[in-house]
């Protein structure tokens, strides 16, 4: 089976472009490609990036798991569990482990909650 070539038919509609108009072409119908992967990636996540997120916070891979567990169990997933842990140790003057640690231990989860759904993001 050979494959019809209609290239000339295909580029008709650039071929008057300069070099500076196609370039301009070829970055605008880039970014339509590329826009909704980037909309997709803002707006979900999954507990899988979100404790890759903490590991490179610092944290092991035992206190990342526990970590997101607790954001998830209270519906903080959509923030983000790095977000989570860094928001709450700017608003308590923690270090970023010390947060994650009082998470772990249970601490801190009323604050978190109300700092993420009362509009303190």
């Amino acid at each position: 089976m050979k494959r019809e070539d209609n290239f000339q038919e295909r580029r008709e509609h650039l071929k008057n472009l300069s070099e500076e108009e196609l370039k301009e072409k070829f970055w605008e119908l880039a970014e339509q490609i590329v826009d909704p992967m980037i909309d997709l990636a803002k707006k979900n996540t999954t507990p899988s990036i979100e404790r890759s997120v903490l590991l490179r916070m610092g944290f092991s891979s035992i206190e990342a798991k526990a970590i997101v567990e607790g954001v998830m169990d209270r519906g903080l997933m959509g923030k983000g569990a790095g977000h989570v842990v860094y928001k709450l140790a700017k608003d308590k003057n923690l270090s970023i482990r010390d947060a994650g640690m009082k998470l772990m231990d249970n601490e801190l989860w009323d604050d978190a909650v109300k700092m993420f759904r009362g509009g303190q993001q």
